[in-house]
Formats: C-alpha cells, structure tokens, sequence
C-alpha cells in the first residue's frame, strides 16, 4: 500500500533535526563562516544602518506620531 516507511504519529520526516546527521555536520560548519567585510554593509556605513533600522520599524509599528499632534 504505502511504500514509505511507517513513523510514530507526529514525528516529522523534514527539518534540519530529521536529517542525516552527516549532513546536520555540513550545513553547521557553514554557520561559522564569517562574511567577508566587503560585504558587511551595514558596518561600513552606520548611515545604512540607521535608516534599514528606520524602515525596519515604520513597518512594524507604523510610521512615528508627532507628539505635538496628539495634545490637539
């Protein structure tokens, strides 16, 4: 009938914690490589930063009140 192999109810065939863990091994070494610096936009131009951090929170929160506005 079904030609896959049975597993507990509830248990995942995907995920990282499902996989082989030779290949958890490759995938986690490539967690410590560092970004070369060239790349890193943000620390080279505090500017950027500033404003992706700005863009960042209108866009959860919404755009700043002006608290003058709100004593009116």
């Amino acid at each position: 009938m079904d030609s896959q192999p049975t597993r507990p109810s509830g248990v995942s065939k995907r995920g990282f914690a499902s996989m082989d863990p030779e290949r958890q091994r490759e995938i986690a070494r490539k967690g410590g490589a560092s970004v070369p610096s060239e790349k890193r936009s943000f620390s080279q131009d505090r500017s950027l930063a500033a404003q992706a951090g700005r863009k960042g929170g209108e866009a959860s929160h919404g755009p700043k009140k002006d608290a003058s506005n709100e004593a009116e």
